[in-house]
């Protein structure tokens, strides 16, 4: 199941079906704006084994020049994104895709810090089952908290999230 409605925050236990999604997406990708690439990842829950999350793809992109961002968006809306701007978060162009939205990309300059980080605690996620299972405990609790409120949800992440990369 992909999708998830604007306003809702709601997980859905991990499918493999994701991966797979990535992986068709990600081709697609390749294909329309590849001469920006360096290389595409996907991020967040959905790239975590057994995790639950919320049934978005995220996937990250890094270009050469940050710059290049704003060029990749006519191609990208041909894919059915849509571009949001870089100013919604830091340091990177960001898309999103359908209604209810089913992906989002994060386009970062290679060898940004945020995307760095963010691989770092997906790799750590996916090698330490305990930490895994913790850190699904507090989604899946934040999630029945702020069903309507996707900013309170991830802001109240942000302290596990920071925590982890503090050890790391």
């Amino acid at each position: 199941m992909l999708g998830l409605p604007k306003g809702e925050v709601f997980l859905v236990p991990w499918t493999n079906e994701w991966n797979k999604e990535f992986l068709l997406e990600k081709e697609k990708i390749q294909d329309k704006i590849g001469e920006y690439i360096m290389d595409i990842h996907h991020i967040g829950s959905t790239s975590i084994k057994h995790l639950s999350a919320k049934p978005i793809i995220d996937i990250a992109i890094e270009i050469k020049d940050f710059n290049d961002g704003e060029k990749t968006s006519s191609p990208l809306e041909k894919l059915g994104y849509s571009y949001k701007g870089r100013n919604i978060l830091p340091d990177r162009h960001y898309f999103s895709k359908g209604e209810p939205r089913t992906h989002q990309i994060h386009m970062y300059q290679c060898g940004n810090i945020y995307l760095l980080e963010q691989l770092k605690f997906r790799d750590y996620m996916r090698e330490n089952d305990e930490v895994r299972i913790q850190y699904e405990r507090l989604k899946l609790n934040l999630a029945t908290l702020h069903k309507s409120n996707k900013h309170k949800y991830a802001e109240e992440k942000t302290a596990f999230v920071k925590s982890i990369l503090e050890k790391i």
